[in-house]
């Protein structure tokens, strides 16, 4: 079959050199791609959020499964869209449509629909630019740290971490009258601080039926030793050493579960993928927010670790047959370091030569920002340039492979974390 990714980061890159894999993949195209998806497959330079170009190319191309990457034309309602278009009622899609993908594009929506279906996760109050007052009261009144999250989509990057109530006061303030985050700051949720350690799980379904796939820990600070200022993600590791047999069956009993009967309940169509960030506090799990599409850079190391042939896995969810897969997971370990540019993820400079990727050995190299040049050349085009996978059977050897990865690729001004799962190996029961 004809196969369509929208997307141009390093997820999509992942997902095309999975579905390349695969003998019941005949034509691979992504919209609008990178360097590293031409690599795999073909990329047609169309915007994300152009439902008329889109939809034009699958028709075009005879596209007969579509996978959507980022969750902006999801929570645009691209989906949705597409359903209403003549000559695409066969169509395959995985994505959910503009209800569902609320989940992430929502953050008042989400807190609401987990309270309303009984699924643990942080108290918490939602105010806006007219209840101003009504916060600053609020927060003057709150233990701290304070945690303060624009409702909207905002790149990963719109959640604050208070340590003082004249900060958490003034964050406030200037998310919903400064502009701080745009629109996606016109709400903010404050919310309960909850102290433990994150981790990710992700969920396949086709509407009814459902698959976990492998958990995931990322590493969202720019600084080692996690500080500094959130990013998209500057490394990750799969699987996640404290998540337990009996801990991720009281993630599947207390949230997989009750998220998906909700959604139903709420006769939201959802076919596609559920990130469920969460929080280990003391052996329970707590949600710290949905996402309605894979993470970036986790499915650099979710998908090398699914043996299944993933288009299979793709039409399943399309079709609502996912109760037919047996789902296949790699006891190996996967550690992706991100190397960034210079600056990020405030200001940076793009168009650097990227040179000795041909050298990396034992490792995929996942592109996220960059761009064809001239002559074969390779050049940066964002802030997160290339996650570099390793694969390894040993957490120590995973994590020793991705970073001798990082140390190799040189660009001007390049940037990594050299702590990636290092925590992990220090972890103890």
């Amino acid at each position: 079959m004809n196969i369509l990714i929208l997307g141009s980061g390093g997820r999509e890159h992942a997902f095309a050199w999975k579905i390349a894999q695969s003998p019941l993949c005949s034509t691979l195209f992504v919209a609008p791609g990178n360097a590293g998806t031409a690599l795999v497959a073909t990329n047609l330079p169309i915007a994300f959020n152009d439902a008329d170009a889109i939809a034009e190319a699958i028709q075009q191309h005879q596209i007969d499964l579509l996978i959507i990457g980022p969750e902006e034309p999801l929570v645009k309602g691209l989906v949705d869209t597409l359903r209403t278009r003549k000559n695409l009622e066969k169509l395959r899609i995985v994505g959910p449509d503009q209800r569902g993908a609320q989940l992430e594009g929502s953050k008042d929506f989400s807190k609401q629909f987990m309270q309303r279906h009984g699924i643990p996760t942080a108290a918490s109050r939602t105010f806006t630019a007219e209840t101003l007052e009504e916060g600053l009261a609020y927060l003057d009144t709150h233990q701290l740290p304070v945690v303060l999250k624009a409702d909207g989509l905002a790149a990963g990057k719109g959640v604050i971490i208070a340590e003082s109530i004249a900060e958490a006061r003034a964050v406030l303030t200037d998310m919903l009258t400064g502009g701080r985050f745009g629109e996606a700051g016109n709400k903010v949720v404050v919310e309960q601080f909850l102290k433990g350690i994150e981790l990710s799980v992700f969920v396949l379904t086709d509407g009814v039926n459902y698959k976990i796939l492998p958990e995931a820990k990322d590493y969202k600070r720019i600084g080692e030793g996690d500080t500094g200022p959130n990013t998209g993600g500057m490394g990750a590791v799969s699987p996640v050493k404290f998540a337990t047999a009996k801990f991720l069956n009281k993630v599947e009993e207390k949230i997989v579960k009750p998220t998906l009967a909700g959604l139903r309940k709420e006769e939201i169509r959802y076919q596609g993928f559920i990130f469920v960030g969460l929080i280990n506090v003391k052996e329970e799990p707590y949600v710290i927010e949905y996402n309605a599409r894979m993470g970036d850079p986790e499915t650099e190391v979710v998908l090398p670790r699914i043996q299944n042939d993933f288009v299979e896995l793709m039409v399943a969810t399309a079709d609502g047959e996912l109760d037919k897969i047996q789902l296949l997971i790699s006891p190996q370990t996967a550690v992706t370091t991100v190397v960034v540019s210079g600056g990020y993820p405030d200001a940076y400079e793009k168009g650097k030569s990227i040179t000795e990727l041909t050298m990396l050995d034992d490792v995929t190299a996942f592109h996220a920002g960059t761009k064809p040049g001239f002559n074969g050349h390779v050049l940066t085009d964002g802030g997160r340039v290339l996650a570099l996978t390793a694969v390894a059977n040993s957490l120590e050897n995973a994590v020793m492979k991705s970073q001798k990865a990082a140390r190799a690729v040189q660009f001007e001004g390049k940037y990594y974390r050299k702590d990636i799962g290092l925590d992990l190996i220090r972890y103890q029961d």
